[in-house]
């Protein structure tokens, strides 16, 4: 499996990857990102610091990159950069299939993106991500796995998948919402010819959205890599916005609240991979500072008092502008 190159590697910063959510597109809900890209968001702009991300990101010991289909032209910058550097085969590319992106490079658009779990989604959303990422694709997750959603009850697109597996593609699925734990649990039931199908899971956790603990715990005893995204809650746990518990550790360990909030990520004992969703090299080399934040235990139970009710978290999520 091709995670399993991750954990033969050296460098402290292994267990970090770097995902492109906030610099594949020129809209996204992450706070700060107006003063972050600055008002040339034009697709070159974005494509240079995308490549000036991936460049600090892989000298810093990041092996792990995600995208997705629907973050605009992250997999066409990413496929950009792998081509340039070919030599660079001991990374690990992962991306999504399951929204389509809709705003046509506007950060104004009455819809950034559409859902769609159907197999003629995945077959179509597989030959594009095959189109630019070819044998560099390592990784393809359903996109934002809901309980009710028909992906995980529709045999014809299991047998798809698990026929991708069969040809060396890792399968996977990534979660949203308040009924994240419902969800992975639902996943890991599923099923074909009697062998598990999914073999990662990718969901939000982080100081303030707790609830999906126990279940990605289950998720990691039964064999599945967990990667963890919005570990900065878009951007509610960087400086200017961080509860008083995370401002107050930051300030005893010198390092930034953006390094403490991830910190606490890698100190699951099920983390595999925590995504930093960095949008410049300062904020990316800040993030990467987590890996030598040293939490006791009282820190971690203070840490614990900003937790939010999940349907609460995910209501105030929904309200954030696309900047």
């Amino acid at each position: 499996m091709p995670f399993a190159r991750l954990a033969t590697a050296t460098t402290p910063t292994c267990h970090i990857g770097l995902g492109l959510a906030a610099v594949g597109r020129p809209g996204y809900i992450n706070l700060g990102r107006d003063q972050d890209l600055g008002e040339d968001r034009s697709v070159e702009t974005l494509r240079t610091r995308t490549h000036e991300l991936l460049d600090a990101a892989y000298a810093q010991g990041v092996r792990y990159f995600d995208a997705a289909r629907s973050y605009g032209r992250s997999e066409e910058f990413l496929a950009d950069w792998l081509g340039d550097r070919p030599g660079l085969d001991d990374i690990v590319v992962g991306s999504k299939w399951g929204y389509t992106y809709t705003a046509d490079w506007s950060t104004d658009a009455e819809k950034h993106e559409v859902k769609d779990h159907t197999l003629a989604a995945y077959e179509r959303q597989r030959a594009e991500s095959d189109a630019l990422l070819g044998g560099r694709l390592d990784l393809y997750q359903i996109h934002s796995v809901t309980p009710d959603s028909p992906a995980l009850t529709d045999k014809e697109l299991h047998a798809k998948l698990a026929e991708a597996a069969a040809q060396g593609l890792t399968v996977g699925f990534s979660t949203s919402g308040p009924a994240q734990a419902d969800a992975i649990r639902a996943a890991l039931a599923v099923t074909v010819d009697g062998e598990p199908l999914f073999r990662t899971v990718q969901s939000t956790y982080n100081v303030l959205e707790t609830s999906a603990a126990p279940a990605l715990a289950e998720a990691h005893d039964a064999g599945l890599t967990v990667i963890v995204k919005e570990g900065m809650a878009n951007g509610r746990l960087a400086g200017p916005h961080a509860p008083d518990a995370v401002r107050e550790i930051a300030e005893r360990t010198g390092l930034g609240c953006d390094a403490v909030a991830l910190a606490v990520i890698l100190r699951q004992p099920w983390a595999g991979v925590v995504l930093s969703g960095a949008a410049t090299t300062n904020q990316l080399a800040s993030n990467l500072h987590a890996a030598v934040v040293d939490l006791d235990d009282d820190q971690l139970t203070r840490l614990a008092t900003p937790a939010e009710e999940p349907h609460a978290y995910w209501e105030r999520r929904a309200r954030l502008p696309w900047h």
